[in-house]
């Protein structure tokens, strides 16, 4: 069998996180057969809007993924890419949104099916890889506190009243219930390496994994299963949690401990963390069990400053993974596997 079969890669999650990992995996694109699946649970900002207006699913994690992964072998393929991820900071109804939203928006229209769009693009893109929705159901997501007090839609949960900030999910599901897409499902079945995050663990990455059929699948896989530890905890949703509760959250949903979990070693600048502190947000430590996953430590921080977009309304991370530390720690495991999968 030929040594350089290329290992099944299946990133899971949505938004910023996604975004950062897959653009460093995209630089081993020889050795990784990549593919992003992503929530479809999106209510905020633009994605918002246009849901609400257009009643198709939402496109903004899609987004993302595709222009990660989309080729820069030019400055005309660079100019592509930043065309995509362009946002408008004025407008008469267009301060806010995305060309890349728009652009999917209307192909949706035109071709009838979120899915040829999201497929179309990519070929325009050229990514290197494939995004695929995790479902193609029209669903919200719907968290139940530990206070009782239950809210839905994806915004009202990632950005919760002050009042709010003290209170956890003890439960998470989606309204409707939806059906797993059959092409992330065989996705994920065929995967070497199915990576959890970076990113929001109920928003971006639990949003997934309660799709109906989700954990089934990653139970039929012989992939071995990794966490990226997110870098800080949000309020309302993860105060006091820290890597291991991070990873117990994911075994209680997907039925599945990870098999290993990433964690960052470096320290964060001090005047960026007293902005976080007044916010009552703290860094998450490593206190993962080694008896449950195998944890990596590793220098995982973006050093560059985080510019805020004109016109974007979405409040976004200071602190943030490196694309490049993230696809070294991935290529790191990668190497621990078997040189060819038994699927090969």
């Amino acid at each position: 069998m030929n040594q350089t079969v290329k290992k099944r890669v299946v990133v899971v999650g949505g938004g910023t996180g996604t975004h950062t990992i897959l653009r460093g995996l995209k630089t081993y694109s020889d050795i990784f057969d990549i593919t992003a699946i992503v929530t479809m649970a999106d209510s905020g900002g633009s994605t918002g809007r246009l849901r609400d207006e257009f009643g198709q699913l939402p496109v903004g994690d899609v987004r993302m993924a595709l222009a990660a992964l989309a080729s820069a072998e030019g400055k005309h393929d660079e100019l592509l890419r930043e065309l995509f991820l362009y946002r408008f900071s004025r407008g008469d109804g267009l301060a806010g949104h995305t060309f890349g939203n728009l652009f999917l928006t209307a192909l949706t229209d035109i071709l009838g099916s979120s899915s040829e769009a999201i497929g179309t693009a990519g070929r325009i893109l050229r990514v290197s890889g494939e995004v695929i929705p995790v479902t193609t159901d029209n669903v919200h997501l719907k968290a139940t506190y530990d206070d009782g007090h239950v809210v839905v839609g994806e915004h009202h949960i990632d950005v919760p009243p002050v009042s709010r900030h003290h209170n956890t999910i003890t439960h998470l599901e989606l309204t409707p219930r939806a059906i797993l897409n059959p092409a992330a499902a065989a996705a994920l079945e065929a995967a070497d390496l199915i990576i959890f995050g970076p990113g929001d663990l109920y928003t971006s990455i639990l949003a997934n994994c309660v799709v109906d059929g989700f954990a089934s699948a990653v139970a039929k896989s012989q992939a071995v299963v990794v966490y990226v530890s997110n870098l800080m905890s949000r309020p309302g949703q993860t105060s006091g949690m820290h890597s291991a509760e991070h990873a117990a959250e994911i075994a209680a949903y997907l039925g599945r401990w990870p098999d290993y979990v990433l964690i960052n070693s470096a320290p964060f600048p001090v005047d960026i963390l007293a902005r976080y502190n007044l916010e009552k947000t703290y860094p998450v430590e490593n206190n993962s069990d080694t008896d449950v996953c195998t944890v990596h430590v590793r220098d995982l921080v973006a050093t560059e400053s985080i510019v805020t977009v004109a016109g974007d309304v979405i409040a976004r991370s200071l602190i943030r993974h490196d694309s490049i530390k993230l696809a070294e720690a991935i290529v790191e495991i990668a190497a621990l596997l078997p040189r060819n999968s038994p699927r090969s």
